[in-house]
């Protein structure tokens, strides 16, 4: 039958012959894209009629994404709610308010309004965040990763960094601890072994070309059991007696003591200050619910140093990252959490969550085929984002399971669909989980549901 369809399917030539702009580059691509799609249809079991109106209906569909940006908005329906590959932290309608009124106009980026002189761009976000952290000074570029070359850079090019051999972590996107470190033209020292670090292992490496001794939060993972490490505090006493800096990589920064909301402790930006560390650097994209920046705190003889650096001006931020991330700080000043959606999501209660899961259910229920069935379970969310790794969240998801049919190529419709839909497959089975949905999505994503259903079936 599928090979039978497949010889249905009208050349490229042929097809374009119907389009009286035929030369248009844009018809052609959606043309042989759109003749592609359908063959992968065809492959799927999920069409079973090749008629010119089937043709043209993929072609146009086609046509439609290639006029839709690449970078559009998406349901994100996973129950991951810093999720990396979806843009990590959304921003609140009153930040977004903020952000739109910046970037339509212009702004004082470097312009001291007192003065009428140049200024300096960090001074827009410097008293929020030493106020906040206690830190002596600012320093802010474009992302974590960014700011830990610019440290490693600024403050021990051609001196030995060293780290604990439990510290040396890998996260997304390749990105590893040693390599960062020797792109710096740092030297990168170990000591201890993977499970225990202890106090005289820092001590007996210390040399006189030692330039850093650096901690690096395993944000992202755990290592259980048998294990120790050398605390921020320690760490501090040990740079203070041989006059070596400490700097402290944290990777996702928190504001908030998370266990003040029955989390396991995850160390605030305010804890290591005060344990005397003298320079810290965290993301504005993850626990903080910002947009992507890197952000660089601590003493000021060393964030001078930072800023001084060639490469602070090549990694440093615009007037967009600076207004998100100056009235997400404003909320935090004011303590109205609840207007920072990374943590109105983890502060959710599951019944609030099931509510939505019910009105979701609702607007399905008896409305998708026959084959279609439909359940709201308890499942278990995750925060993401490399923070809080053992932690989950109790939620609930609406599941949808088909008879004799393909979930995962459901799954594909949806995830082309408009707008795209992202869930999660789970033991053959579509999981919606609603930690993640906002009230304000639910009917659209009924819409796309039953869009992808009524597809899905022919």
């Amino acid at each position: 039958m599928g090979k039978e369809l497949l010889r249905k399917i009208p050349s490229v030539d042929r097809v374009l012959k119907q389009f009286s702009n035929s030369n248009n580059k844009k018809i052609k691509d959606a043309v042989r894209k759109g003749l592609d799609n359908l063959r992968r249809a065809i492959l799927q079991n999920l069409i079973s009629e090749v008629t010119e109106e089937t043709v043209r209906k993929f072609i146009l569909e086609e046509l439609e994404r290639l006029e839709t940006y690449n970078l559009r908005k998406v349901i994100n329906a996973t129950g991951v709610i810093i999720h990396t590959n979806l843009g990590r932290a959304p921003i609140g309608e009153e930040v977004a308010e903020h952000l739109k009124e910046i970037i339509t106009g212009y702004s004082n980026l470097e312009l001291n309004l007192e003065t009428g002189k140049r200024g300096i761009r960090y001074q827009n976000v410097k008293d929020l965040l030493k106020e906040l952290t206690g830190a002596e000074d600012v320093c802010v570029v474009n992302n974590n990763a960014a700011a830990v070359l610019l440290v490693l850079s600024a403050l021990a090019s051609g001196k030995e960094v060293i780290v604990s051999r439990g510290e040396l972590i890998e996260i997304g996107g390749s990105f590893r601890i040693p390599d960062v470190m020797k792109q710096s033209g740092a030297i990168l020292k170990e000591v201890g072994t993977t499970n225990k670090t202890h106090l005289k292992d820092y001590e007996e490496a210390i040399s006189e070309n030692t330039g850093l001794l650096l901690k690096v939060h395993t944000s992202n993972y755990r290592i259980l059991g048998f294990t120790e490490s050398v605390t921020s505090k320690n760490l501090v006493e040990i740079g203070k007696k041989h006059g070596i800096p400490v700097y402290e990589d944290l990777g996702s920064g928190s504001f908030i003591d998370v266990r003040r909301f029955g989390l396991s402790y995850e160390p605030t930006v305010q804890d290591v200050v005060k344990s005397g560390v003298d320079i810290v650097s965290f993301s504005g994209d993850k626990l903080l619910g910002s947009a992507q920046a890197g952000i660089i705190i601590g003493k000021k003889e060393f964030i001078e140093k930072v800023k001084k650096h060639p490469l602070n001006r090549a990694l440093r931020i615009d007037k967009m990252t600076l207004s998100v991330l100056e009235a997400t700080l404003k909320l935090y000043k004011n303590e109205e959490y609840e207007k920072i959606p990374v943590w109105k999501m983890i502060l959710e209660s599951p019944e609030s969550i099931k509510r939505r899961a019910e009105k979701l259910y609702s607007y399905l229920d008896g409305k998708l085929p026959e084959n279609f069935s439909l359940s709201i379970n308890g499942e278990e969310a995750e925060i993401g984002g490399g923070a809080l790794p053992l932690e989950t969240l109790p939620t609930f998801v609406v599941e949808i399971s088909i008879k004799d049919r393909n979930e995962e190529a459901f799954y594909e419709l949806l995830r082309r669909g408009k707008p795209p839909v992202i869930g999660r497959l789970k033991k053959g089975k579509l999981l919606l989980d609603m930690r993640t949905v906002k009230d304000e999505e639910i009917r659209t994503l009924s819409e796309a549901i039953l869009t992808g259903a009524k597809r899905l079936v022919g």
